[in-house]
């Protein structure tokens, strides 16, 4: 037992001696680039009850990242962080961010983030708002589909999630309402075939291959004890959220879709971390193809293609172990199982996924990092991800 938890042990350093080799002048690059950032702190008194007192920081740079999906991606991010009061230490730091991205493979993205703690965390804000197109690529649904598959599709989405909540009886427990808006449309398929009707979208029927619009309201149960908001190394998070999207809010499809996200960090020593997570995304009703379930990309299963693996309902379970090297550099070992099914309760052949990486503290107050992940999956799957902020 001990020469095999050697051998991993060794494994998984050789793979951050690797991703250090080929890329230290990628972050070295990226460092400098970061001198461009804008820090301020606001000297301004406001006595409104909802003004934000002097800390402030914001911080502007080019941004880019890597995934398996965009390849090398080229951009410009903002991240605003805030708090109400200094006095209020139980109050976590508010963040928002935005982001513009290009990448290689031709796709555009515009996001907007966001995480508003109202004083004492009374309240929570949560915002997403995105508009992407994306050449993209689809093998089918099912745990079990085929590389051979494989076929490019483009579609060009519009999304919107604002997510409120207020805690009750105790200030680590919420209560929240939500509401999901999804357009998605110029959907282009069959490109790579002779004719359109040897795509998998025609063959499998694929429900919204040819756009869906789905708007839903919902409601959540959290319970979160983290430390921090980035990157805690403390308490836990448990999350159910439950949406219904139907026709009387303007949904083009009717379903529902239940998530829980279960995550527990636990501090091995004073600076090394376990991160531990299961994730179940669950839908009944008739689903249109942007909604459902995917396994892999830069949070879930890296190794895997974002959507390698794809249908109704998912679960996947995570670990992580965190570490510091010097300086603001750190590494991390990671490893997952996951699956995707057509109905709840189906278990069929979990996948697996493990790697490393390494850490940039880019605000080391906020414990914002740069991540340089290298995943690696079933089959030769592997990927390289070069991002902001952990996968979970």
């Amino acid at each position: 037992m001990y020469f095999n938890n050697f051998c991993k042990v060794v494994v998984i350093f050789k793979i951050v001696k690797y991703i250090t080799q080929t890329l230290y002048k990628k972050l070295l690059l990226l460092g400098f680039l970061f001198l461009y950032k804008i820090n301020f702190i606001s000297s301004q008194n406001i006595n409104d009850s909802l003004a934000l007192t002097r800390n402030r920081n914001l911080l502007v740079v080019p941004a880019i990242t890597h995934s398996i999906e965009t390849d090398w991606s080229f951009g410009a991010a903002a991240s605003y962080t805030f708090r109400y009061s200094h006095e209020d230490t139980l109050t976590r730091t508010s963040n928002l961010q935005t982001l513009a991205l290009y990448s290689l493979n031709k796709q555009f993205v515009v996001a907007l983030d966001g995480t508003i703690f109202f004083p004492h965390e009374k309240y929570i804000l949560g915002l997403h708002g995105s508009f992407s197109y994306f050449p993209d690529k689809f093998w089918g649904l099912g745990n079990d589909t085929p590389d051979s598959n494989e076929e490019s599709y483009i579609y060009k989405q519009f999304y919107i999630f604002p997510h409120l909540q207020r805690s009750f009886f105790h200030h680590n427990f919420f209560i929240g309402a939500m509401y999901e808006f999804q357009k998605v449309f110029g959907i282009k398929y069959g490109m790579d075939k002779p004719n359109i009707s040897e795509s998998l979208f025609e063959k499998e029927n694929i429900t919204g291959r040819n756009g869906s619009i789905v708007s839903g309201f919902g409601v959540s149960f959290t319970w979160d004890s983290r430390n921090e908001a980035f990157s805690p190394n403390k308490g836990s998070f448990a999350q159910l959220k439950y949406i219904d999207f139907n026709k009387l809010f303007g949904s083009e499809y009717s379903y529902w879709n239940i998530v829980f996200d279960a995550r527990r960090y636990i501090a091995v020593n004073t600076k090394h971390v376990l991160a531990l997570q299961a994730f179940a995304f669950f839908n009944e009703g008739t689903v249109p193809i942007r909604s459902m379930a995917l396994l892999g990309g830069n949070n879930n299963m890296r190794g895997y293609y974002d959507g390698r693996f794809r249908d109704k309902n998912q679960v996947v379970f995570q670990a992580e172990y965190r570490l510091p090297l010097f300086w603001r550099f750190g590494a991390t070992g990671f490893g997952g199982l996951g699956e995707v099914s057509d109905r709840i309760g189906t278990l069929n052949t979990l996948h697996y996924t493990y790697g490393a990486g390494l850490r940039f503290a880019l605000k080391p107050k906020e414990k914002l990092n740069i991540r340089v992940d290298y995943g690696f999956g079933e089959g030769g799957s592997n990927g390289l991800y070069f991002m902001i902020g952990e996968a979970f």
